[in-house]
């Protein structure tokens, strides 16, 4: 699995730490760590808790753009 570095430099411009964004959508802290470590896929419904709290759409964050060969 791939890091999820979107999410951490999003949480990051925030100022937000793992915990704040944890609390904020209902999650323990452990959960966002292993997304941004890419040992987790998260719900549909947490993406879009994410992504509301942190002001970005569901293409920002978790969309992987594969580069063409």
């Amino acid at each position: 699995m791939v890091k999820n570095l979107k999410l951490k430099a999003a949480r990051a411009a925030k100022d937000m730490t793992q915990q704040e964004l944890a609390d904020a959508t209902g999650v323990v802290r452990q959960t966002i760590n292993a997304i941004e470590l890419g040992e987790y896929n998260p719900s549909i419904r947490l993406c879009v808790a994410i992504c509301k709290t942190l002001g970005k759409t569901l293409n920002d964050l978790f969309w992987e753009e594969h580069e063409q060969q």
